[in-house]
């Protein structure tokens, strides 16, 4: 009897999927979409429900079927790309709560690197962060399992978990002889994607550490914030580390910037994924020069802001190449609860720019060098979209079309040159026009976080330059006709 259940199942499933692929197969009009031989699909199907039933009815111990079909189903989505997965009912409601408002672990963002989970950055102020996890670190063992084969949505599950819990994290990294361990406790993860300061009397500073539902809300808040205090003259956008989030996220908040021209555009396999997108005349006149400053972790919807800036002259761009990952992941809700985080589309800057694997080139490059001892090792560690397993090709050397080019220039290249040669004033200089100094007999637990990041800023290379390029501006526009006049 168990035997004939087994078999009515089998044959059962094997009728559902290939139902399932001759819908998939075929759209509304009939027309065949897939590009496979139909006849392969069945027989390819006929392959599965055989090794299924071979697995159900011979291997040494019983597994539930539907655990075996899961993790068919992953298999097939990790064989696409990096940023292609398939998610439990768990993990997409897990998904749905990250991108709103906080979750539980110890704040850290994770990827596969030659199959070895790998931190991508961790997330400031969180447990990893004030431990010392760093970017590059490879994860070897979660408490005392073992990594190997193991997916990052398998390992933030096991790395989150309740408040005060605490997890032991096992890393190995470059330079080190010996595994190093982290007994991480466990806490919520705010996701408060801005965090504004006013550098001096006439520079904001605004940091975006990730794209979630209400970050266009904070931006705009932030900037009425900074400019109610006194006027604003320059604006330094950090998008260090940034590695991406909502694609509406990332239109709203390039619009905040942008009086005309365009801000990204996507083309996809189908009608419906290809967009342009336009900015709208903001009611606010905010015409002051921007830098943006980026840096290897910025990715996805952070390179859209940034092409976006660059290609309309409204920023330059100041740091080292982005990360390079220049597609569009759309969430796919299943029937049971489950979901598809599924590659859709490309998405391409105003000028046409694919930036896939490539990523976007800075206007002024500019390694990150804090004043402090700089870690040569950290450096080699860091990664892009193209040491990703499987990652896509940019396309724009082939003879696939890309979208219609919104015609915008870049910054010259005199412009340029002029800023890179722009000299960087010494350390004692820069107190009076940088961040002020703080009083140094106060103690690390004596000071707030703001304090605190003020000082990390205040021995930041990168935002150093960014200040003096500011400072510069009006100087370099009477230099240089034609160069970014902060208004389109």
């Amino acid at each position: 009897m168990r035997f004939l259940k087994k078999r009515l199942f089998t044959g059962i499933l094997t009728i559902f999927l290939i139902l399932t692929a001759v819908i998939l197969s075929h759209g509304e009009s009939g027309e065949v979409k897939s590009d496979t031989d139909p006849d392969d699909v069945y027989r390819n199907i006929e392959i599965f429900t055989e090794v299924l039933r071979q697995v159900e009815e011979n291997y040494v111990e019983p597994r539930e079927t539907k655990k075996l079909i899961e993790g068919a189903i992953k298999g097939m989505m990790q064989s696409l790309d990096p940023h292609s997965t398939y998610m439990t009912k768990e993990e997409h409601d897990d998904l749905r709560v990250e991108t709103q408002g906080s979750f539980t672990g110890v704040g850290m963002q994770i990827t596969l690197k030659d199959d070895v989970l790998t931190v991508i950055s961790p997330i400031e102020d969180t447990p990893a962060y004030k431990a010392g996890i760093k970017s590059g670190d490879r994860i070897l063992k979660i408490d005392d399992k073992t990594t190997i084969d193991m997916s990052s949505t398998e390992a933030v599950k096991l790395i989150r978990g309740p408040k005060g819990s605490t997890v032991k994290i096992t890393i190995s990294r470059k330079g080190v002889d010996k595994p190093l361990v982290f007994n991480l406790t466990r806490d919520v993860i705010p996701l408060q994607s801005i965090r504004s300061y006013r550098l001096d009397h006439e520079i904001g500073y605004l940091r975006i550490t990730n794209f979630q539902g209400n970050t266009t809300e904070e931006l705009i808040a932030a900037l009425d914030k900074l400019e109610k205090e006194k006027p604003v003259k320059g604006l330094i956008l950090d998008l260090r580390d940034n590695p991406g989030g909502l694609l509406t996220q990332a239109i709203g908040v390039s619009d905040v910037f942008l009086e005309s021209g365009g801000i990204v555009s996507t083309k996809g396999r189908i009608s419906e994924q290809d967009i342009i997108e336009s900015a709208t005349k903001s009611p606010s006149d905010r015409t002051w020069p921007i830098v943006v400053v980026v840096s290897e972790g910025s990715a996805s919807a952070s390179e859209i802001v940034a092409g976006a800036l660059q290609d309309n002259k409204r920023a330059l761009i100041l740091g080292t190449k982005t990360f390079g990952k220049g597609s569009v992941q759309t969430i796919v809700p299943l029937s049971d609860g489950s979901g598809l985080r599924l590659t859709t589309a490309r998405y391409y800057t105003p000028s046409g720019r694919s930036i896939q694997v490539s990523g976007i080139e800075p206007d002024i490059e500019l390694e990150y060098a804090p004043i402090e001892e700089k870690d040569e090792d950290e450096v080699s560690l860091l990664m892009r979209e193209a040491d990703l397993d499987n990652h896509m090709e940019n396309e724009n050397a082939e003879t696939e079309e890309v979208p219609p080019d919104i015609k915008e220039k870049a910054a010259p290249d005199s412009l340029k040159k002029k800023i890179e040669k722009t000299p960087v004033k010494g350390k004692e200089e820069e107190k009076s026009e940088g961040v002020k100094e703080k009083d140094t007999a106060d103690t690390e637990e004596e000071k707030d976080n703001d304090t605190l990041y003020l000082e990390r800023l205040d021995k930041d290379n990168q935002i150093r330059m960014a200040i003096q390029v500011l400072k510069s501006w009006s100087v370099i526009q009477q230099i240089e006709s034609g160069g970014p006049s902060g208004k389109n």
